[in-house]
């Protein structure tokens, strides 16, 4: 097994047309064009086996404002291992290489999880955010998201700093905003 890490730019067409599939199915098909958007313009996680790429997740810029400040957010996204590859670790080395990017280049790592990654997260540490949630509408001004509050986590580098009596705001984007 090999780790890789690569920026999108460097990546050719092959390697992403495998993270996308690997995405695809492991999300059973639930993987619109703006999920995997999401996950592209920053770094890759890729973990191959044998059988070809076995483990994916990426590190994306995001902005987050806090307590009157605009944090620059190492945002995990498109973390997925291929079924037949999974209870091996994979994705704890995708992880591992992830949290370091975010230790080094941002003031926070945030991600938002399903029920089931969350497991995965907790593990290492990601503690759920308790506080509110909201987006930064190019239209609407800040608005709540309250349906993803109790998914999204952070990375426990700037915990402290933070203060679940004030909000997260996040950039918005097309698709689901986090």
């Amino acid at each position: 097994m090999s780790l890789r890490l690569a920026h999108t730019a460097d990546l050719d067409p092959a390697d992403l047309r495998a993270a996308r599939a690997l995405l695809h199915d492991a999300f059973d098909g639930d993987l619109t064009d703006a999920d995997w958007e999401h996950g592209l313009g920053g770094v890759h996680a890729l973990v191959h086996d044998g059988a070809g790429l076995a483990a994916h997740g990426s590190v994306v810029m995001r902005r987050a404002r806090h307590r009157g400040a605009w944090l620059r957010v190492g945002y995990v996204e498109a973390v997925a291992v291929r079924a037949d590859a999974r209870r091996r670790g994979l994705g704890g080395q995708v992880m591992a290489a992830l949290e370091r990017i975010v230790d080094r280049a941002y003031d926070l790592g945030a991600l938002g999880a399903s029920d089931d990654g969350a497991q995965l997260y907790t593990a290492r540490g990601w503690q759920r955010w308790p506080g509110r949630i909201c987006g930064l509408s190019p239209d609407r001004g800040i608005v709540r998201l309250a349906e993803e509050e109790g998914h999204v986590f952070v990375w426990p580098g700037l915990t402290g700093a933070l203060d679940p009596a004030n909000e997260l705001v996040f950039d918005w984007r097309d698709g689901d905003v986090l």
